[in-house]
């Protein structure tokens, strides 16, 4: 099964995006660099969102990241995950920012494979808040074979 296939079988949604203010994936050479991407969900971590939820809220991130990489590219074939960036809105004592990004990093295993296309760099780390109080926000880096 590809990459697209198996995306679409885990229920990601693919619609075409109109263009805004930000590119939210642009095409250098042979990479597609995304922006970030945020989480529906809003909050702290650890001061009323748990590790559980900031994990729904990097898969949802990671999601969206597909749909505008699909809008830019036409297909999530022929790419391998290079490198994520992932923010999470902390409380000042919570430390399991890398345990909420792996949500993204999983969807991503998910469809690309954990030890091919979808073994990927990251880093993972918290910040006192982030844009309109979102929970998450993750960026991606691809590369197109």
């Amino acid at each position: 099964m590809t990459p697209q296939q198996k995306a679409e079988q885990l229920g990601i949604v693919f619609e075409k995006q109109t263009p805004g203010y930000l590119n939210l994936c642009i095409r250098s050479g042979n990479q597609l660099i995304t922006s970030g991407h945020v989480s529906t969900l809003k909050g702290k971590l650890g001061a009323g969102l748990t590790t559980q939820e900031g994990y729904e809220a990097a898969k949802d991130c990671a999601a969206k990241i597909l749909n505008s990489v699909w809008n830019a590219h036409g297909t999530l074939d022929g790419l391998k995950v290079v490198k994520l960036l992932g923010c999470v809105n902390s409380a000042p004592d919570f430390i399991e920012q890398h345990l909420v990004i792996n949500g993204a990093s999983d969807l991503l295993h998910e469809i690309f494979g954990k030890t091919g296309d979808g073994f990927h760099a990251r880093s993972a780390v918290g910040f006192v808040s982030l844009p309109t109080g979102v929970a998450v926000e993750v960026e991606a880096v691809f590369e197109v074979g």
